[in-house]
């Protein structure tokens, strides 16, 4: 009944009944998904002065035909001006906008496909403009990282934190099924997390405790505004843009201090983004951020990074769409993740996930 797939070394190839684990169940008591491969975010552009077009809802659609357990939307702006990475970024928020994504819920769910949507502020990676300039933790680009500005200020703290649970509360209303904070990539949360970008001399810079202490402020604002029943999953990274090797944590006792009042304010699962999944996450040690997190947190992770492209950690011989599934399915069967976020193959092939499920 099942054969090994066979493509150009087989025996580096799982064979079908191990790509089933992928299609086993995941079950949270906030969350039941029919699979654990879900689609990670990347934008499409597919959008008019910040608002969806219909090429974007089936873009959405076809994908979600294809059997992905949960899509997390492409980074939406929250409900502030100075949120956008662009002028033409999508956001999420005003009434066109939230027409739009409530018609591209509708179509994913049509196809038995849970969605959530990525929420961000890009802070100070925004391309700025006179009417919203950029705002960061300490003024400091994260990309050159130098001061081209001056600190936030408490007016402008609160104001995000009141426009991630306002734009959260939109996702609940319009019947999305979980919402997933950016904390991640050089964007805003991320800034405050990380000691590059943060040299706040107040109770929200220095110690790692203190650099995550606006983090938990928006994810109990969010978690007011949401409910206590919501999934509020938050992204998380080690690397930035250009900086590949950053870290917010050098040892597992950092990582806890990050890690556990984000857990106490209320996130349910953590997106771990890394260069390539299997990446050590910390020096002199194999694991992955994914399992880190996973260990020292008892919540669920989802790790994502590199799947389907050319890496030093990944397989060498085998082919794109397969090189990464028998580390996968190990990692995944060894409890190193739960859930696996796959970018790149489904986003250039809609049907990717079917083919894998069927040898083709």
């Amino acid at each position: 009944m099942y054969a090994t797939i066979a493509y150009m070394n087989t025996h580096l190839v799982p064979a079908l009944r191990e790509i089933e684990t992928l299609f086993r169940p995941f079950t949270h008591r906030k969350l039941q998904l029919h699979g654990r491969i879900i689609m990670a975010p990347a934008a499409q552009h597919s959008v008019a002065n910040g608002i969806p077009t219909p090429q974007m809802e089936q873009y959405y659609r076809v994908r979600a035909e294809n059997e992905p357990a949960l899509i997390l939307t492409e980074g939406l702006a929250i409900d502030t001006p100075t949120a956008a990475l662009t002028p033409s970024s999508p956001v999420f928020y005003g009434g066109r906008s939230l027409r739009a994504w409530k018609n591209i819920c509708r179509a994913v769910h049509s196809c038995g496909c849970k969605i959530a949507p990525q929420l961000y502020h890009a802070g100070m990676a925004r391309q700025a403009d006179d009417a919203a300039p950029a705002i960061g933790p300490s003024g400091i680009s994260p990309t050159t990282l130098q001061q081209i500005t001056t600190p936030m200020s408490r007016q402008q703290m609160e104001e995000v934190k009141v426009a991630f649970a306002r734009t959260a509360g939109y996702a609940r209303i319009l019947g999305f099924d979980a919402v997933e904070i950016d904390g991640a990539h050089g964007y805003l949360i991320d800034q405050f997390l990380w000691k590059e970008t943060n040299h706040r001399t107040d109770e929200y810079g220095g110690s790692i405790a203190a650099r995550t202490r606006f983090a938990c402020e928006v994810i109990h604002s969010v978690r007011k505004a949401v409910g206590r029943s919501f999934p509020i999953i938050f992204r998380l990274a080690q690397w930035k843009p250009g900086h590949d090797n950053a870290r917010l944590a050098n040892t597992a006792h950092e990582l806890e201090q990050l890690l556990h009042p984000l857990c106490d304010a209320g996130v349910d699962i953590f997106h771990c983004s890394a260069i390539h999944y299997a990446r050590p996450a910390l020096e002199g040690n194999p694991l992955t951020l994914a399992a880190w997190v996973r260990m020292l947190t008892g919540k669920p992770t989802i790790s994502a990074g590199g799947i389907g492209k050319e890496h030093n950690y990944a397989m060498a011989h085998a082919t794109p769409a397969y090189r990464a599934m028998e580390s996968i399915l190990r990692m995944l069967r060894a409890q190193a993740f739960d859930l696996i976020a796959i970018e790149h193959a489904l986003h250039q092939d809609p049907a990717w996930l079917s083919k894998l499920r069927s040898g083709d």
